[in-house]
């Protein structure tokens, strides 16, 4: 059954205020206030109600495939199907608060049991398809898991398919095996074909209850285990929505693969929040120009993609898509300056940035017809009371970690980590929660990222954001990515040292060094120039994101106490500015502000760029 009569109105109601008022963000913030549940199941309460309505017939998902293949579901389609798999699941035994690892790529079965799942009240466990078998261990142990769906179809010659890695994962759960030759001992997914496309639910669903675990990316430690509810997330991306300014009849597309947080948000929550259409684009290599055709042909009207994505993008030609999205958003790290100049020169759209985490919906965002300042997150958005508070002594400041106020909670924010009290009391701590994200804030109160608190650092007394001069490495021509770290010195604590990977063509050595050390000279004030440069790959999560605590780890082993002479295996060739006679002295550059040794700690943190 349904929540109470009123539950879709309601939603609906803070929905279509928030879509009325998308290009008045500072009436939005004022007005908005959280819908708030007793009882709230978004399959049941919305998609399901709007399936049955005059959009019942329009597409919620369409799936393109790198042949171009084209397959389209309506949101009648998938209200229809998701209620058969949820039916046909609990014939086989599935009961609300069961543990489920859902590891699918790109296909419609995935968006089937998410739907089916929600249904059921099953707590999610999304799960990228890039696990391992140790990796499917631990989210087996920890995440409680009774039940697993997977693939049984990979594709690709020795290409060893997902639901056979569940073989080498000891535990009491069963797996469901999507496509292929279905061995004993494992569920056909195809058999849920056979159940009625009728679901009555067991009761109504509590919005706190849980529904969704989430693990993160581990950056810096072992991935913590995000606890979301049948609120949380389904009412909390509400903000989500307005930071894209999604609206009925949009076709969004977001590059996020399946198992993290982010497809969540803008492949399942947000757009069918705003009755829009999920739209996805497979690939197993990124092509710019393959992937601007799809667009072009199925008419996507919003773009959202991480830095790395916008930065392979502007390498091509982006005139190739004739009619570009209204809507592009870029969110996962902060986005620098020329990428969003680029694209505006060419689409005509101004890229804006969204911040949020694993454990949130978007908090802090350039929404829809704001002054954008370049470089920076953005304000709050509707329903995040957002202050900074002074790591030190927990008082506001322009300058500390992001912090959301807990009285009135958000809804868009996680219940705790799962199976951690004290890691939850560290994040909920004083009245606050905790990102463990630092950010700026200027006169206008325009928050702009500086780093993680653990990868902001300091030399010569300074305060310095990796993000910031990662931002002016890569405006050089030559350099893809980067990564910048403290790199320990004797004289100055530490000194800011780069890791380089290059754009295709360029080679690594001592003349590029030289060169890409001089335009670092020439656009940072000198207490924040690079003091040292590598060309390495960069560590990365499984999600993709820098593991910069490998790299301080390499820094400690090459410069720290009782280093050896001699680099430690599996580092590379390191340059230094001391190195090129060219770059010796105490120069000033142009970025501004003091030089060695004067005017005390820069904690600015300023933007590239300047204001829109």
């Amino acid at each position: 059954m349904p929540s109470e009569p009123d539950v879709a109105a309601r939603f609906r109601a803070a929905r279509d205020r928030l879509i009325e008022l998308r290009e008045d963000a500072d009436a939005a913030v004022a007005e908005f206030t959280w819908p708030r549940f007793e009882h709230f199941n978004f399959a049941l309460d919305w998609f399901d109600v709007i399936a049955a309505g005059p959009r019942g017939d329009t597409d919620a998902l369409v799936l393109v495939e790198e042949d171009g293949a084209a397959s389209r579901h309506t949101w009648a389609d998938l209200s229809r199907r998701s209620a058969q798999v949820a039916t046909w699941l609990r014939e086989q035994g599935v009961r609300r608060g069961d543990r489920m690892i859902l590891m699918l790529g790109n296909r419609v079965e995935l968006w089937e049991l998410m739907l089916a799942g929600i249904k059921l009240g099953v707590v999610l466990i999304p799960t990228t398809t890039q696990m391992g078998p140790a990796d499917l261990r631990d989210r087996v142990e920890r995440g409680g898991a009774r039940w697993a769906v997977a693939a049984g179809d990979a594709v690709g010659s020795g290409v060893q398919q997902d639901a056979d890695k569940f073989d080498d994962v000891p535990g009491d759960y069963r797996v469901v095996q999507v496509g292929g030759a279905v061995p004993p001992g494992r569920l056909d997914y195809a058999d849920a074909r056979s159940a009625p496309e009728v679901f009555t639910p067991d009761g109504p669903t509590d919005a706190d209850e849980l529904l969704l675990l989430y693990f993160t990316s581990g950056t810096t430690s072992q991935a913590k285990l995000v606890e979301h509810t049948h609120t949380s997330y389904p009412v909390g991306h509400l903000s989500t929505m307005f930071w894209i300014g999604l609206e009925p009849g949009d076709v969004h597309l977001n590059v996020a693969s399946p198992g993290w947080g982010k497809h969540a948000w803008s492949n399942v929550f947000a757009p069918w929040i705003a009755e829009a259409t999920v739209f996805v684009h497979n690939y197993a290599r990124f092509d710019p120009a393959a992937l601007m055709a799809s667009m072009e042909r199925h008419g996507v009207t919003s773009f959202c993609a991480p830095p790395t994505v916008w930065r392979y993008l502007i390498q091509a030609d982006l005139s190739r898509l004739p009619t570009p999205p209204r809507k592009l958003v870029s969110a996962g790290e902060p986005l620098n300056a020329e990428v969003i100049d680029r694209v505006a020169a060419v689409w005509g759209q101004t890229i804006r940035d969204g911040f949020g985490q694993t454990e949130t919906t978007v908090q802090v965002a350039n929404a829809p017809g704001q002054r954008l300042t370049i470089g920076a997150m953005g304000r709050p958005m509707p329903g995040y009371d957002v202050v900074l508070l002074d790591p030190a002594t927990g008082a506001e400041a322009d300058e500390g970690e992001l912090c959301l106020r807990l009285d009135p909670r958000p809804v868009g924010l996680m219940r705790g980590y799962h199976d951690d009290p004290e890691r939850t009391a560290e994040a909920f701590r004083d009245g606050y929660y905790h990102s463990g994200d630092i950010a700026s804030r200027d006169e206008r109160g325009v928050l702009t990222y500086v780093g993680r608190s653990d990868d902001v650092f300091k030399s010569s007394d300074y305060r310095l954001s990796p993000f910031e001069l990662e931002s002016v490495l890569i405006e050089h021509p030559a350099v893809a990515e980067a990564a910048v770290v403290p790199s320990p010195d004797e004289l100055r604590l530490s000194v800011p040292k780069a890791f380089v990977v290059l754009v295709a063509g360029r080679e690594p050595g001592p003349e590029l060094a030289e060169d890409i050390l001089r335009y670092c000279r020439e656009h940072l004030a000198p207490y924040k120039r690079i003091r040292r440069l590598e060309f390495a790959e960069l560590p990365k999560t499984i999600s993709g994101k820098i593991r910069r605590v490998e790299l301080r780890d390499a820094e400690v082993a090459r410069h720290g106490p009782g280093a050896r002479a001699t680099p430690p295996e599996g580092l590379g060739i390191e340059y230094t500015d001391t190195d090129f006679p060219s770059l010796r002295g105490a120069g000033r550059g142009t970025g501004g502000g003091p030089g060695p040794g004067g005017g005390g700690e820069d904690g600015s943190a300023a933007a590239a760029g300047s204001d829109r």
